[in-house]
């Protein structure tokens, strides 16, 4: 029994190894199986073994990454670099948004310190060693604007500066809050095409245009705002707070964006 398990962890490191020189470092445990021809608990015997001496790492239930040695102190792949490969083994539209498509456009002040992933439905956060993916869900998913990156594993889809900077507006509990989003939009203004704000801003509920228009105009970008005026000016009845879930007693209101500035934004400098 002992000599059939050895064999079965030279077999899978062949296995790995094979994979890796062709260009691919992901496998599902059913392609491993296939593979090294052995019955479903000799595959996670011998996968179990190489994931212990950090040569491979298992991100989702059944889906595995190879480490190369310039990452073996992560314990895993960067979320850039397995994320597409598992939407896909998974069948999921995605795209990275918030914080982590700010990097993207040199727009984010601190390196997040989770990969940030939008989904049509939430899921559990992924933890592979010291790597952090977590999941937002977002509406209209498939209508988002996206660019496409290049990564040492393929390309990713990643939100456009327009549509970032929406996301950001909307959900500024991921972003480190207002003051954060405003600081991450003082640079990611320089990047936003102004006739592409509006495609973006129609996948999103008004209240997250109404936000960044306001925003937009503190940090004195009104050029790049312009094009949402008019979209907000004749769809919206109703003003929505600055600050979500924040008290607007004694609040002024901004009429031009129909916002409720129930706090006072401080951008870092």
């Amino acid at each position: 029994m002992r000599v059939k398990t050895f064999d079965n962890q030279v077999s899978a490191r062949h296995y790995i190894d094979q994979l890796a020189s062709s260009g691919r470092h992901h496998f599902t445990s059913s392609e491993a199986r296939a593979a090294l021809g052995v019955s479903a608990d000799g595959t996670k015997l011998a996968l179990n073994r190489l994931a212990k001496q950090g040569h491979i790492a298992s991100p989702a239930r059944g889906f595995y990454v190879i480490v190369p040695p310039d990452y073996r102190s992560l314990r895993c792949l960067p979320g850039e670099q397995f994320i597409p490969a598992l939407m896909r083994q998974k069948q999921l539209a995605y795209y990275v948004g918030l914080l982590s498509a700010a990097q993207y456009y040199g727009a984010a002040h601190h390196r997040p310190q989770q990969f940030q992933v939008l989904l049509e439905k939430n899921r559990r956060p992924i933890v592979c060693g010291k790597v952090r993916v977590i999941f937002v869900a977002r509406k209209r998913i498939k209508e988002v604007p996206t660019r496409e990156f290049n990564t040492p594993r393929g390309e990713i889809h990643v939100s456009t500066p327009e549509a970032t900077a929406v996301d950001l507006a909307g959900y500024p509990r991921h972003a480190g809050g207002l003051d954060n989003v405003a600081t991450i939009l003082a640079e990611l203004a320089e990047s936003i095409n102004p006739a592409l704000l509006r495609e973006a801003a129609a996948t999103a509920p008004l209240p997250w245009t109404q936000r960044l228009g306001y925003m937009l105009d503190l940090l004195d970008a009104s050029d790049v705002s312009e094009p949402l005026r008019a979209y907000v000016r004749h769809s919206v009845s109703e003003y929505t707070p600055l600050v979500p879930g924040k008290s607007c007693m004694n609040a002024h209101r901004n009429s031009g964006w129909k916002i409720i500035v129930n706090s006072e934004l401080v951008p870092e400098s």
